[in-house]
């Protein structure tokens, strides 16, 4: 009689999958393309970029989709290039341009001088054709159908902004632009304040993220990768030692997570991954007072073999 066969763990093909997003398409053509390539339904996104913005994308696949909300994807970095000379409806190349302005008479010190004032912890005015909900609706959607949106200032962090190269036309400035910075900062917001801060507006022309937490491009495909060799950047277990640090366990701790239970902590901060003695990933773990409890089983004992 043959075997029946065992059923899907959700293990199988699950990690995380780094795509190099390129220009034109949407983070969410880039999930639908991967569903496709990877012949499953179980795909998230740790976050979008805009149509015109290429670089790191993070998705989760399979049981990894649960590990999407948990990764901490607090840091960002990006090479951009702002055009001064004039504004745009949004903030990028992609907007109706709403004034213009001769920048030839801009100093390289005045850019410096504005460069720095947008450098630390700043006060930012996101951009209103950005995702944030307001009342219920994506601003973007109420700036498409025709309403003002203005949005309420948030604290942010710029720990780098450094100006790579300076190109002068007649009358506009292209800058190459270095920015790291936490999540939340928009960056096409700082080329509109730079350029405000000139007297000549500004925009973003181009936009590459190339990091996201701990993920950069060197662990990105482009979605012509994925389709010819569909499989995930980083397996599960790869992806929880790449985004979490992590505590080795005994065979019978790991018997306690994979059931939900709690160990005794051992002093490690914020979430982290507890791994078996052959580097599987158990669970993911916080120590909250004399706990260190699960927030993801990623092996149950009801799903392993």
């Amino acid at each position: 009689m043959p075997a029946h066969p065992k059923p899907p763990t959700g293990l199988d093909g699950a990690g995380l999958l780094v795509v190099d997003k390129s220009g034109g398409v949407t983070s969410h053509d880039v999930v639908s393309a991967c569903r496709k390539a990877l012949k499953t339904r179980r795909i998230g996104h740790a976050g979008t970029l805009d149509p015109m913005a290429t670089g790191v994308l993070v998705l989760g696949v399979e049981r990894a989709t649960k590990m999407l909300g948990l990764l901490s994807l607090t840091t960002k970095e990006y090479t951009a290039t702002v055009r001064l000379g004039a504004a745009t409806t949004t903030d990028d190349a992609e907007g109706d341009t709403v004034s213009t302005a001769d920048a030839s008479a801009v100093t390289d010190s005045g850019i410096d001088e504005a460069v720095a004032a947008l450098t630390g912890k700043i006060s930012q005015v996101p951009s209103s054709v950005s995702a944030i909900k307001v009342d219920g609706k994506r601003a973007h959607a109420l700036v498409r159908e025709g309403e003002d949106v203005v949005l309420e200032p948030r604290t942010v962090t710029v720990s780098r902004f450094d100006v790579l190269q300076r190109r002068r036309g007649s009358d506009v400035i292209d800058l190459d632009v270095h920015v790291e910075c936490t999540s939340g900062t928009y960056v096409r917001a700082l080329a509109r304040d730079l350029g405000a801060a000139l007297g000549v507006g500004g925009h973003l022309t181009a936009l590459r993220r190339t990091r996201v937490g701990p993920f950069t491009l060197e662990h990105a495909r482009t979605l012509d990768e994925v389709r010819d060799d569909p499989h995930v950047s980083l397996d599960i277990d790869a992806a929880a030692r790449t985004a979490f640090p992590h505590r080795t366990v005994t065979s019978d701790e790991a018997e306690s997570l994979s059931q939900g239970r709690w160990l005794d902590p051992i002093g490690m901060s914020g979430i982290y991954a507890a791994l078996d003695e052959d580097g599987h990933t158990i669970a993911l773990v916080q120590e909250r007072g004399k706990r260190a409890s699960t927030v993801m089983v990623v092996r149950p004992a009801t799903l392993r073999p």
